[in-house]
C-alpha cells in the first residue's frame, strides 16, 4: 500500500517506512536555529537521591535532527537538517553556562541521543568532557540504538557521574511500535543492563496517554511502564503529558485516536510513582496549563510542584467537578 493510499484511506500506516513517510508529510515548519548558540537553557532545581535539591544547569543543544521520526515527537522543530561542524556544540555549552549561575549537575538534551555521531561528534567528547569538569553530574538522553561504546568512550572522559535518560514512552509493545520509536521492550531492558554494568544510571522518560488509549488506558499503561522502568534499574522516571503541536498529532485527535490526558489523570500517576519508594518520579510541567481545565487547576497544579520538589504526597486536592473521573 502507497503513503498517497493510505493518507486518501485516512489511515495510520503499518510499516515503519510509510509511516515515517506519513509523519513527516504532516509537518510543518522547523523553527530558526544556529549551530552557534543553544536553542535554550535554564537553571533550575530537581530533588537529588539524598533528598535534597541540586542545582541543575540544563542545555537544550542545537544538532542535526533524529534520525527516529517519533509519532509524538516535536523536538524536531528546533534541529539541524546537517550535521554540526567541529567544535560547535562545545561553542554552544561554553557560551550558555557562562550565561547561568554554577549548578552542581548539568543536563544536555539534543532532542535525540548524545552518542548519535551523527548528532554530536565524537571527536567533540573532549573538548565536552573538559567544559562538563565543574560538574557533579552529567545527564545526557540516548536513544538504545546508539548505547554501546562511545557512551564508554565519553564515560572515560568525565569526572562527574554520568547518566542516560531514555525515552521508554510506554511498556504497552502495540502502542509502542505504532509510535515509530522503533526499539521493543526487550531491547530497552538490553540497553538498561548495559548501563547498570558499567556504573550509569537510568533516567526514564514515560508518556501519559499516547496515541490509541482511552484515559483510563493511558493511566493503566502509565503504572505499569513506571513497574518496568523501576524493574529495569531507573533511579528517576519523568512522567510526560503527551501533547498535539506536530501535525501528526493534530490528525490522530481529529480522527479520534488522540486527546490530552488530564491533569488529575498526571496527578494519579505520579502518586503511583512516589509511592513505589524505589526512585524518584518527576512530572513534566511544562506548558501544564494546557491540561487544566477545572478550577482546581491551579491548585492540582501547586501540588505537582511540591511533589516534585519533596518526592512526599500533600493531602489530596477535593474538587466535585473532576473529583470522580480518572
Amino acid at each position: 500500500m502507497s503513503v498517497l493510499t493510505v493518507l486518501n484511506s485516512m489511515r495510520l500506516p503499518t510499516s515503519p517506512r510509510e509511516r515515517t513517510v506519513w509523519i513527516l508529510s504532516l509537518r510543518g515548519a522547523k523553527n530558526p536555529v544556529s549551530h552557534l548558540t543553544p536553542y535554550a537553557s535554564l537553571w533550575e532545581e530537581e530533588m537529588g537521591a539524598n533528598g535534597l535539591p541540586i542545582s541543575t544547569a540544563t542545555l537544550f543543544l542545537t544538532n542535526k535532527e533524529c534520525p527516529f521520526r517519533c509519532l509524538m515527537c516535536d523536538l524536531w522543530q528546533n534541529t539541524l537538517d546537517e550535521r554540526v561542524p567541529l567544535g560547535a556544540i562545545p561553542a554552544q555549552i561554553h557560551a550558555a553556562l557562562s550565561q547561568l549561575p554554577p549548578a552542581k549537575q548539568i543536563k544536555l538534551y539534543n532532542a535525540g541521543s548524545f552518542f548519535d555521531p551523527q548528532a554530536i561528534p565524537p571527536e567533540d567528547y573532549p573538548a565536552i568532557a573538559k567544559l562538563l569538569t565543574p560538574f557533579e553530574r552529567v545527564i545526557v538522553e540516548c536513544h538504545p540504538a546508539f548505547i554501546g561504546e562511545r557512551l564508554r568512550d565519553f564515560q572515560r572522559l568525565l569526572t562527574a557521574k554520568l547518566e542516560v535518560a531514555i525515552g521508554l514512552e510506554t511498556a504497552n509493545p502495540d502502542v509502542l511500535e505504532r509510535l515509530n520509536k522503533r526499539i521493543t521492550l526487550a531491547q530497552f531492558q538490553e540497553a538498561a543492563q548495559f548501563l547498570e554494568a558499567h556504573g550509569v544510571d537510568l533516567r526514564v522518560f514515560i508518556l501519559l496517554r499516547p496515541p490509541f488509549l482511552s484515559e483510563e488506558e493511558g493511566l493503566f499503561w502509565a503504572l505499569r511502564s513506571l513497574d518496568f522502568a523501576f524493574e529495569c534499574g531507573a533511579s528517576v522516571c519523568c512522567v510526560i503529558p503527551v501533547r498535539d503541536g506536530n501535525g501528526a498529532m493534530e490528525f490522530l485527535q481529529k480522527e479520534g485516536d488522540y486527546a490530552p490526558p488530564k491533569i488529575k489523570t498526571l496527578e494519579t500517576a505520579i502518586e503511583y510513582g512516589v509511592g513505589l519508594d524505589k526512585g524518584r518520579v518527576f512530572a513534566d510541567l511544562w506548558d501544564i496549563e494546557r491540561f487544566s481545565e477545572c478550577s482546581c487547576a491551579a491548585e492540582r497544579i501547586e501540588r505537582l510542584e511540591a511533589i516534585n520538589a519533596t518526592q512526599k504526597l500533600p493531602a489530596p486536592i477535593a474538587c466535585s467537578v473532576c473529583g470522580k473521573e480518572v
